[in-house]
């Protein structure tokens, strides 16, 4: 006896759809639309913190510091981040065009922070040491380099993720008042 056509086709058609599915689920769990963790904590007040001074002869830093009518960044950076050497020098040219920076440095050392900032430049106002990634982790920060505007009552109001870069200072630079 010799199978129809439609026969075959309702045999295979379940198992097809199947295959069909899995191929689908698969290729969205190997390429998520958003690989960026986002902080939920963007419209919201800067936790109270107070980091002590990474590095001798600068102040440290506290939420304080960013209620003063002033808008500011805070940077997210550690000496042994290699985009964090990628970002040193944009940084530094947003200082020279204004910019009020906070530095907190993450899972480091005061030799290895003067090292790398006496390498390539301290762009920072004030260094913390997180020590714990405390303030990290309330931050809803997902890693270095990472930057968030403050404005001036201490309330963020954009994070950047990733190290900041030539294209991305006219639009800091606008948000904290200053000019590119």
């Amino acid at each position: 006896m010799k199978p129809n056509l439609k026969q075959g086709l309702i045999l295979w058609l379940p198992l097809a759809l199947v295959i069909s599915v899995f191929i689908v689920f698969a290729r969205g769990l190997m390429q998520p639309d958003d690989n960026v963790i986002a902080s939920q904590m963007v419209g919201k007040a800067l936790p109270e913190f107070a980091a002590p001074a990474a590095i001798p002869g600068q102040p440290g830093a506290s939420a304080a510091d960013f209620r003063d009518g002033k808008p500011k960044l805070l940077n997210v950076f550690a000496s042994w981040c290699l985009p964090c050497v990628a970002e040193a020098p944009v940084l530094l040219r947003m200082k020279a065009n204004g910019a009020d920076i906070t530095g907190i440095a993450i899972h480091d050392t005061t030799p290895a922070l003067e090292k790398f900032l006496g390498q390539h430049g301290n762009p920072y106002a004030r260094v913390g040491h997180d020590e714990g990634s405390r303030l990290q982790i309330a931050l809803g920060s997902s890693g270095v380099p990472e930057t968030f505007v403050i404005d001036g009552k201490g309330v963020i109001v954009h994070q950047h993720i990733g190290p900041v870069g030539e294209a991305d200072v006219p639009k800091l630079l606008e948000m904290l008042g200053s000019r590119p």
